[in-house]
């Protein structure tokens, strides 16, 4: 069962990746401890391909911005495509949620 989970754990990155930056722009050492806060355990190495293909996909954007501690920060953002992706995301997953309720009662 544990394979089966972690192939689901996979999918949910990103949606969680664009959930954590929904309020609050953030970047990539900031979205992984968000993660992990909340009990999904990431890597930043798992994250950077991930955020590449969410810009390149339109459903994120970047600012540069000089950090009091070290070289400049790529912060990250949704766009309105990306929020739109995430609504899609949220809406689709609570018809899940529901068939796995209701299904077989």
């Amino acid at each position: 069962m544990d394979s089966k989970l972690a192939a689901l754990r996979r999918g949910m990155l990103e949606p969680l990746v664009l959930a954590s930056i929904e309020f609050r722009r953030r970047y990539t050492a900031e979205i992984a401890a968000a993660l992990r806060e909340v009990g999904f355990p990431v890597q930043e190495g798992t994250l950077y391909p991930l955020l590449n293909k969410l810009r390149r996909d339109g459903l994120v954007a970047h600012e540069w911005q000089e950090s009091p501690a070290g070289p400049p920060r790529k912060y990250l953002t949704l766009t309105t495509s990306g929020r739109a992706q995430l609504a899609e995301f949220r809406d689709y997953w609570g018809a899940l949620t529901g068939m796995i309720e209701t299904i077989g009662r």
